[in-house]
């Protein structure tokens, strides 16, 4: 109930709140192609597209939207390299126990059709790859199954009115002819948009916050880039010690590449360390983005504190061991003075008796 309700917040903070009920039968969500063919194992992708009334100059700036799905295609990967929304209230998310795809997000000032003398189709929300998971062959049969790709009627838009008013969606399914076997060659546009993309995520910038009740007062950072070919598939951040000193290095040398995502709480709370986040596409392709936290923020981590202290420690001792070394070789040179001393009065003691025995 409590995500529910933070969901709802944030997508209508996108669509500028103050939702007002009224009905707008214009706009439409779509999935595209509406009618394909799967031989056993083949994939399809199916965009998710949105469609305004250009000519009333409606526009629509944010969408929650559920795909339903039958248990006879599996949906395997998702991208929102094409996607129009650059703001992410829910990133898309496959839920394969209930056979749904949910999504929300938006874009600022709305989207209000294709730009005039665009020949491209620069509607597309998300992009899901369906695969036809494979059938067994019996009875000779050539009849062909058929799987039905719907948006559910609890999918919803908002316009980009100041009002955030939401809007009655006309839905449209796609339809997915199964066939019963494996046809002639296996077919993956999907692998093939992949395997072509050779081009990295978008440049981006690391951006480090404080904030009072965020994150317990830590240090976080916020990040976010696109891939207009395939897709961001993740983010990696590391944490580079700084070297200090031209000699120490603060923490481990071998730093490693963790998953995350935007925000990152920073496990290095002192700011020792060079910050990294490596954004990949689907394809592989990377773009590093490097943060520099300024000297002025830096303090003595626990560790630092540490390595200090015991660098103090073994100091002292190297000084106290040198010390009692040099008492116990300052007092073995005195007691083999004082015993050569008494060597020489005992041979002047010998002497001078035997000079009086003489007499």
């Amino acid at each position: 109930m409590k995500q529910m309700f933070v969901r709802v917040f944030y997508l209508a903070t996108v669509a500028l709140l103050f939702i007002v009920p009224s009905s707008v039968q214009a706009a439409s969500l779509y999935i595209d192609p509406p009618f394909s063919t799967l031989f056993s194992g083949d994939s399809v992708t199916l965009a998710v597209r949105l469609d305004t009334d250009e000519a009333a100059g409606e526009c629509i700036n944010a969408v929650d939207a559920k795909i339903t799905y039958p248990a006879n295609v599996e949906p395997v990967d998702i991208s929102i390299g094409k996607s129009i929304f650059n703001i992410w209230v829910e990133q898309p998310k496959i839920n394969k126990q209930e056979r749904t795809i949910t999504f929300a997000g938006g874009i600022p000032n709305g989207y209000c059709g294709r730009v005039s003398g665009d020949p491209r189709l620069t509607n597309t929300l998300v992009e899901v790859v369906f695969r036809s998971p494979g059938f067994t062959i019996g009875g000779g049969s050539s009849d062909s199954s058929e799987a039905v790709v719907t948006l559910s009627d609890e999918s919803t838009a908002y316009l980009n009115d100041g009002r955030g008013t939401k809007v009655s969606l006309a839905l449209y399914p796609a339809k997915i002819s199964l066939e019963k076997g494996a046809g002639s060659a296996l077919v993956n546009q999907w692998q093939e948009e992949v395997d072509a993309d050779v081009v990295p995520p978008e440049d981006f910038s690391i951006l480090l916050q404080k904030g009072e009740g965020n994150f317990s007062n830590k240090y976080y950072i916020i990040f976010n880039t696109t891939d207009k070919q395939t897709g961001v598939d993740q983010y990696q951040v590391m944490e580079e010690p700084l070297t200090q000193f031209g000699t120490f290095q603060w923490g481990r040398a071998d730093a490693p590449w963790v998953e995350a995502r935007s925000p990152y709480v920073l496990k290095d709370q002192s700011l020792n360390s060079i910050v990294r986040v490596k954004a990949i596409d689907k394809a592989g392709n990377e773009y590093v983005a490097t943060l520099i936290p300024d000297g002025s923020m830096r303090t003595l981590s626990s560790s630092q504190i540490l390595t200090v202290a015991l660098t103090v420690v073994s100091l002292v001792v190297l000084l106290a061991v040198g010390f009692i070394s040099w008492r116990v070789i300052r007092n073995r040179r005195k007691e083999r003075i004082n015993t050569d001393d008494d060597y020489e009065n005992d041979e002047t003691a010998t002497s001078d008796d035997n000079e009086i025995h003489n007499d």
